[in-house]
């Protein structure tokens, strides 16, 4: 059963594809960190523009890497299940311990289209794999409930974990209602995590984290602290990691030639962005994700120069590993050129 922290793994790439050599350092990186679990292939790690040959050479990487180590988690969803399948039949191959599923975008089938069509046929198609569904309804569109988990539930029981990420405190207290106390909640939000684990009426078993791809020993500290009954210390933790936190998605007020425009960049734009900073592999995100704007820039240095100076300990495992200096990085031009967009 997947628990505590798991890293939503960012994908590296280089001019050529897939940055493998990158791809298997993070991965060393998350498990000398402690992490219980790792993510390949999820929305960080960019799937919608990855080639199906590039997704599942990084199940296959990370599933290798990971074994007798973490627990590795497949990202295999799509709006097509006949992809998912594939996918998944890929991915048990490897040896993964579980695939995520999110709810299918764009076509927006039902919940109960979702449970019937999608999520039933993969789970009973692979009974000895744990299935995870991936509930994000502002990025799909789509939204599997809580009726339809416990009905789910009931008649497969690998399908035994969510993955939320509604934003939505009253349908996780749903979630558990009608779910019942075996059932596993992990946050699909990272400044949800304590609200989520701390609620009694939710009781989250930890969280898929992106602010874990730099700061896993953190992560990792505020969610065993929250699972021991430590509040105080998951709190302080959680205050230490804010400014991380809000990188996930950054918003800014852009002045465009023709007026005011709310700009938007959404994850894996701001932790990607971070992690080149500050010395780590990654390469680009792949378009149609781009560049950040003048203004998110700042913001995600900022983020970083905050908690560098108040919290040390933060990045201080990410800058030992990879060998760097994380506040000479922050302040060289150098290695911010190219990173945002010259104008709007």
């Amino acid at each position: 059963m997947t628990k505590g922290c798991n890293t939503a793994l960012v994908t590296p790439f280089s001019a050529s594809g897939l940055d493998v050599a990158g791809l298997e350092k993070l991965v060393d990186f998350q498990i000398a960190a402690g992490v219980d679990g790792i993510l390949a292939v999820g929305t960080t790690g960019e799937s919608p523009t990855l080639s199906w040959e590039e997704h599942l050479q990084v199940i296959k990487i990370v599933a290798e890497k990971t074994k007798g180590k973490v627990k590795c988690i497949a990202g295999a969803g799509s709006n097509n299940t006949k992809e998912t399948l594939e996918a998944t039949k890929h991915a048990a191959k490897a040896g993964v311990d579980a695939v995520l599923l999110v709810d299918p975008y764009y076509n927006g089938p039902s919940s109960l289209e979702i449970r019937k069509e999608y999520l039933e046929p993969t789970a009973k198609a692979f009974p000895d794999l744990e299935i995870i569904p991936y509930v994000i309804p502002g990025r799909t569109g789509a939204q599997l409930f809580p009726e339809d988990l416990a009905l789910l539930y009931k008649e497969c029981p690998n399908v035994r974990t969510v993955k939320e990420a509604t934003g939505d405190l009253d349908n996780m207290r749903k979630t558990r209602a009608l779910c019942g106390g075996d059932y596993t909640i992990l946050s699909g939000d990272d400044d949800m995590t304590l609200s989520m684990m701390m609620d009694p009426e939710i009781q989250a078993a930890g969280v898929i984290s992106v602010v874990s791809n730099v700061a896993p020993v953190a992560v990792c500290k505020m969610v065993r602290a929250a699972a021991a009954g430590n509040s105080e210390e998951a709190q302080a933790i959680a205050r230490a990691l804010k400014p991380l936190f809000g990188l996930v998605v950054v918003k800014t007020t852009e002045q465009s030639p023709v007026g005011q425009v709310m700009c938007r960049a959404r994850n894996p734009l701001g932790i990607k962005t971070l992690m080149k900073i500050i010395g780590m592999p990654c390469g680009p995100c792949r378009q149609p994700l781009g560049k950040m704007t003048r203004q998110g820039l700042e913001v995600v240095v900022n983020a970083a120069r905050t908690v560098l100076k108040n919290n040390p300990e933060i990045l201080a495992p990410m800058a030992e590993f990879f060998n760097v200096d994380v506040e000479q990085r922050l302040n060289d031009p150098e290695v911010l050129k190219g990173l945002a967009y010259d104008a709007y």
